[in-house]
């Protein structure tokens, strides 16, 4: 029977992508670990993988189509001993087997290869005309499960999810006699549907006027429509629902930096033989992922019903690009020297901004630094990225006057810093303990090298 091949679920929160390009035509053979197609997601364009081998029966989805939900048959894989005949021309979908023979024959070998499976055997043969068609095989992680037509059929009447099986057959396909010796109780396929559909309701919710309205209180102007991608649909919405949901609340704290200038100065002179340039912002990121240490229980994430506290400093940093943001995680921080942190940071930045980081290259982190001083902005708040429990907000070095220690005006290079809190992962007195460290780390640049 053809196997139809699924628009993957590339990333956690994509639920729809972009076929932006084919690597096989029709009639290609193609094994396990061949690239298939590129597709651009919510925040990459990443390379598809084939998870079986055969030869590409018909091609669904042209390439350059838009909005391809996740689980939508892209193309049909035929394999050994099938052709093109096989599938439906009018719709393109696999053909069900003529007289449903072909199907009761792999139902009565696969029964007869089962041991003590004698009245299974005769049941199949029983029942020839009326076998119902095998759901088509899921996916787990954006990869096919692989398992027989009859296990499929099975696992659907007893309501068993595939994903919660192991199979015993050839390369780990799931065969009859796994889905019949499983447990009751494995999450149903459809219930797992209507969970992953949870988030699409949350990005559909209204959130201002209608486009109907504002097109028309905007008709008598002269205007430009520009179509939202995917990066710029996942950023409204997960913005929007971190606004509506998340308690946010906000300490702010002036911070002096000449010493870390200073420190820097002398640091990046003894580097610049090794090619490394230190930036501010390292420092930043070093003081985040050593104050996290010092505060672990400000080091956590909100879990829905729990609260998740982390024992590394991954530190995630915003990144602009065009169109939209990353924030890519630098893991385990806190271990890290500042040239090494450094070296890491441009890497991530420069493949986010060409749209080459991998998922987990921007997906988890407890913490997130925004960082906009860049652009001469003083400071202002940032909206916290869920699941993370805190984001600080950079603002720009500016000379102020400030008083001394010994009462005196002077003038020093002032940044300000804005630390946006989720209230239920961390309270105002935690909060104010952490960014109290971060202060501290920055105006005393030598303890964080200790």
């Amino acid at each position: 029977m053809p196997t139809e091949i699924l628009m993957p679920a590339l990333s956690p929160t994509m639920e729809e992508g972009t076929l932006a390009k084919w690597l096989v035509k029709e009639g290609d053979t193609v094994s396990a670990g061949d690239l298939l197609a590129e597709i651009e997601t919510d925040k990459a364009t990443m390379e598809f993988e084939a998870t079986d081998e055969g030869v590409i029966g018909k091609i669904l989805v042209q390439e350059g189509t838009e909005g391809v939900k996740v689980n939508t048959a892209i193309a049909v894989i035929l394999e050994e001993g099938e052709s093109a005949d096989d599938i439906e021309a009018d719709s393109g979908k696999p053909a069900p087997a003529k007289d449903k023979k072909d199907d009761d024959k792999e139902s009565t070998k696969e029964a007869e290869e089962t041991p003590g499976s004698d009245d299974s055997a005769k049941d199949s043969k029983a029942d020839r005309g009326k076998v119902t068609p095998a759901p088509p095989a899921p996916q787990q992680d954006g990869k096919r499960i692989f398992a027989s037509p009859l296990a499929r059929r099975i696992a659907a009447d007893k309501g068993l999810d595939l994903r919660e099986i192991t199979g015993s057959g050839p390369k780990g396909r799931i065969v009859k006699a796994d889905v019949e010796a499983a447990k009751p109780g494995a999450r149903p396929a459809q219930a797992s549907a209507r969970a992953d559909a949870a988030p699409a309701q949350t990005a559909a919710m209204p959130t201002g006027p209608a486009t109907e309205t504002v097109l028309k209180m905007y008709e008598s102007r002269e205007f430009e429509e520009m179509k939202l991608d995917g990066m710029r649909k996942t950023i409204a919405a997960r913005l929007t629902e971190a606004k509506q949901t998340i308690p946010h609340f906000y300490l702010r704290r002036d911070i002096r930096l000449d010493a870390l200038l200073k420190l820097r100065s002398e640091m990046n002179a003894g580097l610049e033989s090794r090619g490394v340039k230190l930036s501010v912002n390292d420092y930043i990121i070093k003081a985040c992922a050593n104050a996290l240490q010092a505060v672990p229980d400000a080091n956590a994430v909100w879990a829905g019903d729990r609260i998740l506290k982390l024992t590394p400093s991954d530190v995630a940093v915003a990144v602009a690009i065009e169109g939209g943001l990353f924030t890519p995680v630098l893991q385990d921080a806190e271990k890290k020297s500042l040239s090494a942190l450094s070296a890491e940071m441009k890497d991530l930045a420069t493949r986010a901004r060409d749209r080459k980081l991998a998922p987990h290259e921007y997906q988890g982190g407890s913490f997130a630094i925004s960082n906009l001083g860049m652009f001469g902005i003083d400071n202002f708040d940032a909206v916290i990225n869920p699941p993370h429990g805190a984001i600080l907000a950079v603002g720009a070095g500016v000379k102020k006057p400030v008083v001394g220690k010994d009462g005196e005006l002077t003038t020093a290079t002032v940044m300000s810093v804005t630390l946006s809190v989720d209230h239920r992962v961390i309270d105002g007195a935690l909060g104010a303990e952490l960014l109290q460290v971060i202060t501290d780390q920055l105006e005393n640049p030598l303890a964080m090298l200790a």
